[in-house]
């Protein structure tokens, strides 16, 4: 490995490591938004939403997330609407890890105690009221740990959308190599770059089960 090779093909590798940011933010938002709808859409009393969303979860979880972006990307458009592969990328990761996000909701949400909910509704809380206020504060404290190591996967995987020719850090990586040869170089410093976007998400999410695990134990004594 040579510093000048080093030198010429950062800045390539920095350019696909901001696409690949921006698909692990795009996909980490819609994830958590379609999530948390399908979390409340299972908890529902209506029996045809909760089975309705069981339903969706199975079926994505069921799936590969690539088989996903390729649907997404090849399939959709032939219905009609066009997308551009930056955009398929997103929304592909985003569906696919909605799944994933609704069980960490729907586990947050289930582990409220009981009794505060009786005690919303003893002083008149409408339920609409008592999710916002009560429920949905606590639940997103009990499932950020979960939710900070979902935000890993979705960031390593976010080199799939390389699959469906977005210019993001794996297929900048994998176009270096191709037209130069100089694969040790390229894939260490690529193996280096992921690590130093993920390690600092993977610290948070250590940092924050300690400080939960502490709460919790406090709250208990």
């Amino acid at each position: 490995m040579e510093f000048s090779d080093v030198a010429a093909f950062f800045p390539i590798l920095l350019k696909g490591a901001v696409v690949t940011v921006q698909i692990t933010i795009g996909a980490l938002i819609l994830s958590s938004v379609l999530g948390l709808l399908l979390a409340l859409m299972k908890l529902s009393p209506i029996r045809v939403f909760a089975v309705t969303a069981g339903t969706i979860i199975n079926v994505i979880r069921g799936l590969p997330i690539i088989v996903q972006l390729f649907y997404i990307y090849f399939v959709i458009p032939e219905l009609g609407i066009q997308l551009s592969a930056f955009q398929a990328s997103i929304i592909g990761l985003g569906i696919a890890y909605s799944a994933y996000q609704a069980e960490n909701f729907r586990a947050g949400i289930e582990a409220i105690d009981s009794g505060q909910i009786e005690a919303a509704k003893s002083i008149g809380m409408k339920s609409r009221l008592i999710m916002r206020r009560v429920i949905l504060p606590q639940a997103i404290r009990i499932t950020l740990p979960p939710y900070g190591n979902t935000s890993v996967m979705i960031l390593k995987d976010s080199s799939l959308a390389s699959t469906i020719t977005v210019a993001e850090m794996t297929r900048a990586g994998q176009l270096i190599a191709a037209s130069t040869f100089q694969n040790t170089t390229v894939y260490t410093m690529l193996a280096l770059m992921y690590l130093a976007l993920s390690l600092p998400l993977i610290f948070g999410v250590n940092r924050l089960e300690r400080y939960f695990g502490k709460s919790a134990k406090g709250g208990g004594k």
